[in-house]
């Protein structure tokens, strides 16, 4: 029976917490249903609903049918009677009227109580557990033992109302005192009624289960608003959370966006600027600069622009896995836009460079002409040092037979050797005109110069003519000739020629840039050494006649038989200029040879080159086909190709130092001046090229696999739906782009079992997945937007609605809220975020201070134009 007392106690205290509203109670549980009156009472009060109209007759008849029209209205809301009849209930049994009064406490009181979609029970145990953690000496597991000491009770009532109950001072060592301030301080300030007796829950081995159920019932249902509150300020907590993510994001696109577009846009004229001085040494600093901008300063920009990509695919990733509209950047900001832009970048580099060396082959080029055109101008002003004196001479006038037939003569060999001239002259002229082509730098000097020449040798023509008409006519008077001094003139004369062409030729300088072509001036040279005996006949020769007409004058004394007057040239001229050819033939050995050792060090850089080279650019483009692998998503799960695409990227980056090597090769390559390699089809530029596209493709299908992953997770999908999504979309990726046309997109679905009706409702469907999954209409869809759209219409997302029914709660169904219930209910900085973003609250009934929440949540998911 003491059981029994118990549940009476506590049912009683239960029945008329509610009955109490009608103005009426209950003192003997047993008696004062007897006659189904006060029970019919009680189901409308607690239910709302109206019973059908009791008998009012006091016969035991009526008694029992008021009863049954109770026990019927109980069993029409899906309960069970087992053993529980009329008859019981009116003839007082107490057993079956506490089972009666249990089935109705159960069934309105407890079975609406959900947790998790636990049962009641379970449900109300679980949030008994939840709203006591963080207390000491409570640790709820059941409702009999663990609520004896008060305790758990105590802390319930301080988890929702802490101004209540000082915590801190209660002690499990007393029970009765812990039982009695829980009781008091329900009843006072709760409007709980006491149902349990202190002494009795702590004197009894195992309180009721059911009674304590009964009286924890009411502290939920007590509480359950608050519970509402806080589950709608979570709510509102993560979405703004959300939010302020994605707001951070995009600002900081938009900033590495810009700084980005501002660096390119700071490049692109130095990169497209032309100005040069026709310097050699200017062009020289220029490539300089060249190499260290693509060293220093471009890297970090890839870098950074593969972060930039990398943030905008999250930021998309993100906004479609919290319901938001995609993200588009400010005008000009557009992913599109760096593209674009940085291809421009990398053509404006291409086209420098390119200038840049054909700038350095022109300018060499320049620079040779430019010193042989002053070499040979310097011989060519040297030998017309006093001709134009000699020509106006009229020393013919004055002189014998014998010196004026010397004079003629002399005459002649200066004809023959102005002649000779002629071709240096022509030369001359050619090269100045090549300068003028090249546009050399000092072509006014080259000009003026070419043109004095030019106008020197018009003079010399037209005074050597004039004086021979002088001598043809002195000739008739004096014809004395010495034959040995003219012999000797008309040998030396040539001879004296070849010895300045060959001694200007063996100092000439010269460009190769093969071993071929360098062999062909050895081969030459050697043909040249080859005709050296020939020479030295002739040397000898002429230097004979010298020494006979020594010989003759000596043998003779002849008055000024030493003097040749047929020519200027003397057997020391000759045997100094031909000392001279044969000192210079060794040094030209040398020269060639120093130049033909310098193009096998260039041919060895050429191999070196081409060696690295064809190992790198295989093993590029091995690990690009691998990359392209994995991310079509055919290689294991998403994890497995994430792990994948990361040991490749450890490896590319381990694999960087050969790229570098290559670098300094191509560094000596240049520095070699060497345009030009058979030993590869591979250059710098494109190896360059293929190491970021490398570097690029495996970032973004890190980024692309992480978003799937994410979008996994988050959508709750399994991994063989996701496999069975990525190999029908792969099957209509025919050429293996990542992304689907529209037909291909619409037979994909078709394939997955969507059905797209091909009337022009069916057009309007496929048109709105279309504005789901190509925001940017840009005529594909991307995996990833692909994969959201086929798991986003199954899963439980955060709407609109829902949040406005969240502020809703926290304003009390106010169709506004005040910026104190933000700040009481929300965290500082999140409810600062409302206050600041919400508009004035502009409809009926508005006070100061009223915020529009409605137009704040809508404004969330792009569903307004705030």
């Amino acid at each position: 029976m003491e059981a029994f007392d118990f549940l009476t106690q506590t049912f009683t205290a239960w029945c008329n917490s509610h009955l109490r509203k009608a103005g009426t109670g209950i003192e003997n549980i047993e008696e004062d249903f007897r006659n189904g009156l006060k029970l019919m009472l009680l189901l409308e009060v607690i239910s709302g609903e109206t019973l059908p109209k009791p008998d009012r007759g006091k016969m035991r008849f009526h008694k029992i049918a008021n009863v049954n029209k109770a026990l019927d209205y109980i069993a029409s809301k899906g309960v069970k009677l087992v053993s529980i009849g009329a008859e019981e209930i009116v003839d007082g049994n107490l057993k079956m009227t506490l089972g009666m009064i249990w089935t109705i406490i159960l069934r309105f009181a407890i079975q609406d109580i959900s947790v998790e979609e636990m049962t009641a029970k379970e449900g109300l145990l679980l949030w008994c557990q939840r709203k006591t953690a963080p207390y000491k000496n409570v640790n709820v597991q059941n409702f009999h033992l663990s609520f004896k000491d008060g305790l758990a009770f105590c802390a319930l009532i301080h988890r929702h109302r802490p101004d209540l109950i000082d915590y801190s001072k209660l002690s499990k060592d007393n029970p009765l005192e812990n039982l009695n301030t829980a009781f008091d301080v329900a009843e006072k300030y709760l409007d709980i009624p006491r149902m349990l007796d202190p002494e009795d829950m702590s004197n009894s081995a195992m309180p009721d289960e059911r009674a304590v159920m009964t009286y924890v019932s009411t502290y939920y249902h007590c509480f359950s608003g608050a519970q509402k509150a806080e589950t709608a300020a979570n709510r509102i907590c993560k979405v703004l959370k959300v939010n302020q993510e994605n707001e951070r994001l995009m600002e900081e696109y938009e900033r590495l966006a810009s700084d980005l577009l501002e660096w390119i846009r700071r490049t692109m004229p130095w990169l497209n600027s032309r100005q040069n001085d026709n310097s050699l040494a200017t062009v020289q600093k220029k490539l300089e600069e060249y190499r260290t901008y693509r060293r220093k300063h471009k890297p970090p920009r890839v870098e950074q622009k593969a972060k930039l990509e990398t943030n905008f695919n999250t930021l998309q990733t993100k906004l479609r896995l919290s319901n938001r509209p995609a993200y588009m950047p400010t005008e000009g900001k557009m992913v599109s836009d760096i593209a674009n832009a940085w291809k421009g970048l990398e053509t404006a580099e291409k086209s420098f460079e390119e200038w840049l060396l054909a700038e350095m082959i022109r300018l060499e080029r320049l620079e040779h002409l430019a010193q042989k055109f002053k070499h040979k101008s310097d011989i060519h002003e040297e030998w017309t040092k006093g001709k134009e004196e000699m020509l106006q001479s009229q020393d013919f006038r004055h002189c014998k037979l014998n010196e004026l037939k010397a004079l003629k003569k002399k005459h002649e060999a200066f004809e023959s050797d102005l002649a000779a001239h002629q071709d240096r002259v022509e030369q001359i002229a050619a090269i100045a005109h090549e300068l003028n082509a090249l546009d050399y730098h000092d072509s006014v000097s080259v000009n003026a110069r070419c043109q004095r020449i030019c106008d020197q040798w018009d003079r010399l023509g037209t005074l050597t003519q004039k004086r021979r008409l002088a001598l043809d006519e002195t000739e008739k008077i004096l014809e004395k000739i010495d034959t040995l001094h003219l012999e000797f003139a008309k040998r030396a004369a040539p001879f004296n020629n070849w010895l300045d062409g060959t001694s200007e030729d063996l100092v000439d300088m010269f460009i190769v840039h093969t071993i071929e072509e360098i062999q062909g001036l050895i081969d030459a040279h050697n043909q040249f050494k080859a005709t050296l005996g020939e020479a030295d006949k002739e040397y000898n020769a002429i230097v004979s006649l010298v020494k006979e007409v020594e010989s003759i004058a000596q043998k003779y004394q002849v008055p000024g038989g030493l003097e040749n007057p047929y020519t200027t040239l003397t057997a020391n001229t000759l045997t100094k200029k031909w000392s001279e050819v044969r000192q210079l033939v060794p040094q030209r050995d040398a020269t060639l040879q120093g130049e033909f050792r310098k193009q096998q060090n260039n041919e060895m850089v050429r191999r070196q080159f081409a060696e690295k080279a064809n190992q790198i650019g295989p093993w590029i483009e091995r690990q690009m086909d691998a990359v392209t692998a994995i991310g079509m998503g055919l290689q294991g799960s998403l994890e497995d190709q994430l792990h994948r695409l990361k040991e490749y990227q450890q490896g590319v980056n381990a694999y960087k130092s050969n790229i570098e090597d290559l670098e300094k090769i191509h560094q000596a390559v240049q520095e070699g001046m060497i345009f030009e390699n058979r030993y590869t089809q591979y250059t710098m530029e494109t190896l360059r090229v293929g190491w970021e596209q490398l570097l690029t493709s495996i970032n973004r299908n890190i980024n692309e696999v992480e978003n799937q992953i994410l979008t996994r997770d988050s959508k709750g999908i399994t991994q063989d739906q996701l496999n069975e999504f990525r190999s029908s979309f792969n099957h209509f990726d025919k050429n293996r782009t990542g992304r689907l046309t529209k037909d291909e997109f619409k037979s994909c679905l078709v394939s997955l079992g969507y059905s797209i009706g091909k009337d022009r409702q069916g057009d309007i469907d496929f048109q709105r997945i279309l504005a789901v999954v190509d925001p940017n209409n840009s005529g594909s869809v991307h995996f990833d937007a692909f994969l959201d759209f086929m798991t986003r219409e199954s899963t439980d997302v955060d709407t609109a609605e829902q949040v406005i029914d969240s502020f809703r709660i926290l304003a009390g169904d106010k169709p506004y809220i005040l910026p104190d219930e933000l700040r009481r209910e929300l965290p500082p900085d999140q409810a600062e975020y409302c206050i600041q973003r919400m508009t004035p609250f502009k409809g009926p009934g508005a006070i100061p201070g009223a915020l529009d929440y409605m137009s704040f949540s809508t404004a969330l998911y792009g569903e307004s134009d705030m």
